[in-house]
């Protein structure tokens, strides 16, 4: 079973132009998440998904140098994009996250991809698996599973624009059609009200300064760590505590 996790990314966004080049601790946002994703269990490679347009030449170049292969595809058609870069990798399942999560958890994803895989062998296998259809992670550690089934036919099936756009909505919101759950850490208390993703300049300034706070600890910090690094020093949190999350 090839496992493939497949990261989103473009030079465009509309909240925030070109944010995946911000640095955070001397690497690019990019590169930080694209070195968590590589780090979830049983992942057998890391595909960087961007657009088909001429600005996002720079995402591939920076993708390409740090290792990583590259499909472009549809801007506004991401399930499209999704499942072209499926294909491409030959993946049975795929793992979807956004690189607008520099401090994605593997240990919190791997529990998603595990279960997904365990459930596999038994006699009702799941279609998808994730950590936010139950909100109680931070923003900036959502981590998706899907079969390469689940989401073809959701591609072949779904002509919904919002749809095409969030790529696993079709699966997610059809419990009836697809078989889908939730993996979180045990005992894990509620921390939705925290954000720990890269949308606008007020998530960068907290981003930036966590990564300061974190210092060396950065490149390998769970979210455990960081959750004691953002309490021991609650003017963090002021930083974007505001923000209102884009709608998904």
């Amino acid at each position: 079973m090839r496992i493939v996790a497949v990261v989103q990314a473009r030079m465009g966004s509309s909240r925030l132009p070109a944010k995946i080049l911000l640095d955070l601790g001397g690497k690019t946002a990019l590169e930080r998440c694209l070195t968590r994703v590589s780090r979830i269990s049983d992942v057998a490679e890391v595909v960087l998904a961007t657009t088909d347009l001429p600005m996002d030449d720079v995402t591939e170049n920076v993708a390409r140098r740090l290792g990583y292969r590259v499909f472009r595809g549809s801007e506004t058609d991401v399930l499209s994009r999704y499942v072209g870069a499926l294909r491409e990798a030959k993946a049975d399942i795929l793992v979807r996250c956004t690189s607008d999560c520099p401090l994605l958890d593997p240990e919190v994803s791997s529990l998603v991809v595990r279960k997904l895989v365990a459930s596999q062998s038994s006699p009702s296998p799941l279609d998808y698996v994730s950590n936010t259809l139950t909100r109680r992670l931070p923003r900036g550690l959502d981590t998706e599973a899907v079969t390469a089934p689940a989401l073809e036919r959701a591609a072949r099936e779904s002509v919904d624009v919002r749809e095409r756009e969030h790529v696993t909505m079709p699966v997610y919101r059809n419990p009836d059609r697809y078989k889908c759950d939730t993996a979180l850490p045990e005992g894990l208390p509620d921390l939705q009200q925290h954000r720990w993703t890269l949308d606008t300049l007020d998530d960068y300034r907290f981003l930036f300064h966590l990564y300061e706070a974190l210092g060396s600890r950065a490149e390998d910090a769970g979210w455990q760590e960081t959750l004691a690094v953002v309490e021991e020093n609650p003017w963090l949190l002021a930083l974007n505590a505001h923000v209102e999350q884009a709608e998904t």
